[in-house]
């Protein structure tokens, strides 16, 4: 298992089903969602005394099946904070990850990854499609995933051109599961997004 003591701090990468795959930076409109949603985990957490540890894009997970992994946006709660190094990295399965889509990572997001994520047990899985305005949400049950639902945005005039019975399907809001009560509004993850 590699970790942060063996690994040069200029070599950013992963290890995925033992290949070792660069990992570019993340562009702007890329970390903007990352920290939008990251902002509103804590906030909540903080506003309603939760115990929940929240890292972005530059923390290492060390998945017990050996993977290596640098998910967008990692939770951790409480009651699994023994998986947390502060010196170091995360070594265990976290609660939830977050993955946002690129042109270079798609594929592996959706596919790879997800398994490996399913594999090893976390219980939560988003993906974030800033292209599509898209977030998919993945819910670990007995093992397997399953798509619990996907959000997506739309702004003003997107919204206005659709059927009323389209309208009526439409959600602003997206669930965080693991806390009860916290929804993130769509706007806020994709309003400011350039494209």
């Amino acid at each position: 298992m590699l970790n942060s003591a063996v690994r040069p701090y200029d070599e950013d990468y992963e290890i995925i089903e033992g290949e070792k795959i660069m990992s570019p930076a993340a562009n702007l409109s890329h970390s903007k969602i990352i920290l939008r949603i990251a902002f509103a985990v804590e906030r909540y957490c903080e506003e309603n005394n939760l115990e929940a540890q929240i890292f972005t894009d530059n923390v290492d997970v060390h998945l017990p099946d050996g993977n290596y992994f640098k998910p967008d946006l990692t939770v951790v709660l409480k009651e699994n904070e023994s998986i947390l190094d502060w010196k170091g990295d995360i070594n265990g399965v976290p609660d939830m990850v977050v993955e946002v889509l690129s042109k270079s990572t798609r594929k592996r997001d959706l596919t790879i990854k997800k398994d490996v994520y399913e594999r090893n047990g976390v219980k939560i899985y988003w993906i974030v499609d800033p292209f599509s305005k898209t977030i998919s949400i993945y819910l670990l049950k007995d093992g397997k995933y399953f798509l619990e639902d996907e959000y997506t945005y739309f702004d003003e005039t997107e919204f206005n051109r659709l059927e009323d019975y389209e309208k009526a399907e439409v959600k602003f809001e997206v669930p965080v599961h693991l806390f009860e009560g916290l929804k993130i509004k769509l706007a806020y993850v994709f309003k400011w997004c350039p494209w």
